[in-house]
């Protein structure tokens, strides 16, 4: 199973230093059936970046919480085995939780099959979005423009060779 982890570039550093992905268990986002029943596809492509996009919004709230990380969404690509990622049922229809999977344990970042960033460009945008994000997630509609505003940037592909670039000014 394809598992999005979301990250930001201090964690994807932390990530890389110590080689594994989170401390196990930890959220990622993934195909699930919620998640297919909210997307209403077929398409496996379309639907993993469905899952992709819950997880740049989930790095977005990581940014949020973090002040002074580089204004830039990751998600990391990674994939396990399908025991070890399980989807809380109580939660499927939540709009908040769609997609949400809970990893057992930790993952090797070497199990890795890519990372998502944003590019430099998208920093100002992507900062206004997390300050934005609390006064969304209170109904205001406003602030939820400038949060959708980060979705206008692609998160763009790097291969996990690439990690040390990435973070090297971490």
């Amino acid at each position: 199973m394809r598992v999005y982890v979301p990250l930001t570039l201090p964690g994807l550093a932390e990530a890389h230093k110590t080689g594994e992905l989170g401390t196990g268990p930890f959220v990622a986002y993934a195909v699930t059936p919620a998640l297919r029943e909210w997307y209403l596809s077929d398409d496996i492509e379309e639907l993993e970046y469905a899952a992709l996009s819950r997880a740049a919004l989930a790095s977005l709230r990581l940014l949020a919480a973090d002040p002074g990380a580089v204004r830039r969404r990751v998600v990391v690509a990674v994939d396990v085995s399908d025991g070890a990622a399980t989807a809380d049922p109580d939660r499927g229809l939540d709009p908040a939780a769609l997609g949400e999977v809970t990893v057992a344990g930790t993952v090797a970042l070497a199990k890795a099959a890519a990372v998502h960033v944003d590019a430099d460009d998208a920093e100002e945008d992507v900062a206004a979005a997390a300050q934005a994000l609390q006064a969304a997630d209170g109904g205001d509609d406003d602030a939820q423009f400038v949060v959708d505003g980060a979705d206008d940037h692609e998160l763009l592909w790097f291969a996990t060779q690439e990690i040390p670039n990435l973070v090297g000014g971490v």
